[in-house]
């Protein structure tokens, strides 16, 4: 019988949360600089957000898309599609008897491929950059995702 406390390191777990809590921060924060767009650009998509800036035809001008504002929109939607499965992933993977140096080595990677996203996504860069910050940490997730379906196979054959 598999004992859970073989595949819990309390190391790897804390590990798992601190990496967890910087990308949730991270994320956050891109909410808080597309409202800071906004303010800056005077672009907002609904009409009470521009109560403020005057009332009818003159506030309607405010009810536009700028292309900065959309960028910074675009790095929040793909944090909010690929931070998210590595947090439910990045947990399994913290508890399955994994190495700490091997869960450092995902965590690390996967938070300097979002970081490096933003940045290459705000400059911006020149592609591939982006491109490539998002494969890597696209491919850490399914790697730890590998690491658990072989577990899995492991135990069930093993």
């Amino acid at each position: 019988m598999l004992d859970l406390n073989e595949l819990v390191d309390i190391e790897v777990t804390l590990a798992y949360v601190r990496y967890a809590v910087m990308l949730l921060v991270k994320m956050m924060l891109m909410s808080t600089i597309t409202a800071f767009f906004r303010m800056k650009k005077k672009a907002f998509v609904n009409p009470e957000d521009t109560a403020s800036f005057g009332e009818g035809e003159n506030a309607k001008k405010y009810l536009r898309t700028d292309p900065d504002v959309e960028r910074v929109r675009r790095i929040h939607l793909n944090d909010l599609e690929n931070i998210t499965p590595f947090l439910f992933i990045g947990f399994f993977y913290s508890v399955s008897g994994v190495t700490l140096s091997t869960a450092l080595m995902h965590y690390r990677i996967f938070l300097g491929s979002r970081i490096f996203h933003t940045i290459a996504y705000l400059v911006p860069l020149p592609q591939p950059c982006r491109a490539l910050a998002w494969m890597v940490g696209y491919l850490v997730t399914f790697s730890m995702i590998y690491k658990l379906l072989m577990k899995r196979m492991y135990l069930v054959l093993g």
